[in-house]
């Protein structure tokens, strides 16, 4: 199977998530397993203003730039191909904004040990 990036994108209100939404992302790996995917991680990722830039030599405090909807988490899943990722990717809980579904290319990953 193949996998996918879906990344999460919610309006940041500095408020946290609802529970009943947090309960709702707790639950999507099952719902995804279910719909014969897998989901094989995910992270929130804390506010925009903690993110630092780098462009460059440049090197600078809060996010690059400024949009409307923050990345505010990601999950790779695996599913059959493009069409099921998205019919899995629809099952994330959004409270104000979107997900983005991206083919992910692999490559190895080297570790020092």
């Amino acid at each position: 199977m193949a996998q996918y990036a879906v990344l999460i994108f919610e309006r940041e209100t500095g408020a946290e998530l609802p529970p009943e939404s947090m309960a709702a992302h707790g639950r999507l790996p099952q719902r995804i397993a279910e719909q014969g995917g897998r989901v094989v991680a995910g992270l929130a990722l804390e506010p925009s203003g903690t993110a630092t830039a780098i462009r460059g030599d440049l090197v600078t405090d809060g996010p690059f730039i400024e949009t409307k909807e923050a990345l505010a988490g990601v999950f790779v899943l695996e599913a059959r191909d493009l069409d099921h990722a998205l019919a899995l990717a629809r099952l994330t809980p959004i409270v104000d904004g979107g997900v983005e579904v991206r083919p992910l290319t692999g490559f190895a990953v080297m570790e020092e040990g």
